[in-house]
């Protein structure tokens, strides 16, 4: 069996400096009483693996959105000579819809091309929110923003990018998203999807599924993580115990750095 994440690896050292990130992460939601939970693959590591998927190189968490508006004026305010909140109101490059919580200190290689003008570009977690929508509303949604956002990452000008970036989101969340959103309520099934413009549509949530939270151990630790954990990540994965080929492993990394030094590519 292929070893994907040996002690003494690249892959290894950083996803136990981004368990360090997610402890202060945890700290900071638990002093301000923000529930959130682990999601996505972090959260499929916690139940198959009882923490990092070998081979994953990031970190997800979600909450509800109100969850996340509260966090996000905490830590956009927040003074730290060691993490930074990346998000669109901190980072005129960074267009998600979602936010970043990372170190300031480091630097991560990969696939993205914008990262090249990112602030800080050290290793942290995604924090997702998820909101009522219906797979047409998230769809639209993400064939506006990200359609449109794509270009403005070649404009090697600075302030015509930043230019470019602020008009597409102003379009988007004063027009657009919020259209999109009111085409999402009309969802008879309750359904919860990634914020709109996230460009992740397909996977739907239930908040009978996700409270009340529990608890699982990931690396040693107890996080929260939904109420009923192989439903969440049947809804998102199907068969969430079945491993996934080489190909797919290679295909889901970000880092050319991690892919490297699993495959020799």
């Amino acid at each position: 069996m292929r070893l994907y994440n040996p002690e003494g690896s690249v892959l290894r050292r950083d996803q136990k400096e981004m368990l360090k990130v997610l402890v202060v992460f945890a700290e900071i939601c638990k002093e301000h009483d923000i529930q959130w939970w682990l999601c996505s693959g972090t959260l499929l590591g916690a139940a198959r693996h009882k923490g990092f998927i070998p081979w994953d190189d990031d970190l997800d968490v979600s909450m509800l959105e109100e969850d996340y508006r509260k966090l996000e004026k905490i830590l956009v305010g927040m003074e730290s000579e060691e993490y930074f909140f990346q998000c669109t109101k901190t980072d005129p490059d960074y267009v998600n819809v979602f936010g970043k919580f990372r170190k300031k200190i480091g630097s991560v290689e990969t696939t993205d091309f914008r990262a090249q003008y990112f602030k800080f570009q050290g290793i942290g977690l995604d924090v997702f929110y998820i909101e009522k929508a219906t797979m047409f509303a998230a769809h639209l949604a993400k064939f506006f923003y990200l359609n449109m956002q794509h270009p403005t990452q070649y404009i090697k000008n600075r302030l015509l990018r930043h230019l470019a970036i602020k008009v597409v989101c102003v379009i988007n969340f004063v027009l657009l998203i919020p259209l999109a959103h009111l085409i999402g309520l009309f969802n008879p099934r309750d359904e919860y999807r990634v914020c709109l413009g996230s460009g992740f549509y397909k996977s739907r949530f239930f908040k009978k599924d996700i409270f009340p939270l529990s608890k699982m151990e990931f690396e040693g630790i107890e996080f929260p993580v939904p109420g009923n954990v192989d439903s969440y990540l049947s809804n998102i994965y199907g068969d969430w115990r079945k491993l996934p080929s080489d190909e797919q492993i290679r295909r889901s990394m970000h880092s050319p750095v991690y892919i490297k030094e699993i495959f020799g590519e």
